[in-house]
């Protein structure tokens, strides 16, 4: 297709980066997601009760027809996903099928801490293909219905199978697989897990499970939690893999872009005073 829907992809392509926020999906916090400046949301199901009928009225919620008009692209102003249950030893595919077939941009996937575990995860969002075709590994496990996703899109069922692959994998790929590093097993296999599982668009640290492991729950700024996200940062950089960074603010932000975090995940507020300081900071 002509023009990139998924806004977080096109930042994060273009070298920029992407500046997210976790959300409910509920009708008033999609109304105002939708105007904001934010790249995009991540609906959040992992704590919050796995509910599509919610998620899919939160994604109808940030569609305006006037703004659409206005922009003169199908790309919506800030791109929804969406983090399902965790994914690790439960192997949740059929999650992530859910939530892809009613029209989201990618799936973040809590608690992956094994090569088999992230390779589910990115297979889950493909389609399957024959062996001898191109880009085959991950072996996509995901089921044939484009129907609602192809019209939440604006595209057809054919426009739709073209670009609904992981990027950057597949380089015109419109749906991003963020894996969740939230333990130490996963920190110790995270360079196994990105050497033998492409697709992966970006590694996401889970500091408030990790700093639990490490005994120091929530003090994210303690140092034993720091060195361990450094280890996760030094080898998504080795493996040129997008790193996120879940709690930024205003005081943090300067010495989390500096470390080379791309994903940056600010917390909603009415005057979005953190992500307008991300965005001074980050010059995006």
């Amino acid at each position: 297709m002509a023009e990139r829907l998924n806004g977080i992809i096109k930042a994060l392509e273009s070298g920029k980066h992407a500046h997210v926020c976790f959300a409910q999906p509920d009708p008033d916090s999609a109304i105002a997601l939708s105007t904001s400046d934010y790249t995009g949301c991540v609906y959040e199901l992992e704590h919050n009760p796995w509910d599509i009928t919610k998620l899919k009225d939160g994604l109808q919620w940030m569609l305006n027809r006037g703004q659409i008009l206005k922009s003169g692209t199908l790309a919506p102003r800030v791109t929804p996903i969406v983090r399902i249950p965790p994914n690790g030893n439960e192997m949740n595919q059929w999650v992530a099928k859910q939530a892809l077939d009613i029209g989201v941009y990618g799936v973040v996937f809590p608690h992956i801490s094994t090569v088999e575990q992230a390779y589910n995860a990115v297979a889950a969002c493909r389609y399957p293909r024959l062996k001898d075709k191109p880009i085959y590994e991950p072996a996509g496990i995901r089921g044939d219905a484009p129907g609602t996703a192809a019209r939440y899109w604006g595209i057809s069922n054919q426009e739709y199978y073209q670009v609904a692959d992981v990027w950057p994998l597949a380089p015109q790929g419109e749906i991003l697989a963020v894996l969740m590093i939230e333990d130490t097993v996963g920190i110790a296999n995270l360079k196994d897990i990105l050497k033998n599982v492409p697709g992966i668009g970006v590694i996401l640290i889970g500091e408030g499970d990790l700093s639990q492991e490490l005994g120091v729950p929530r003090q994210y700024m303690h140092p034993t939690v720091v060195e361990a996200m450094d280890e996760v940062v030094a080898r998504c950089k080795e493996a040129n893999v997008v790193v996120g960074h879940p709690h930024v603010d205003q005081e943090n932000i300067g010495w989390i872009v500096e470390k080379g975090y791309r994903w940056l995940m600010t917390s909603p507020g009415r005057s979005y005073a953190a992500l307008n300081k991300a965005k001074e900071v980050a010059g995006s």
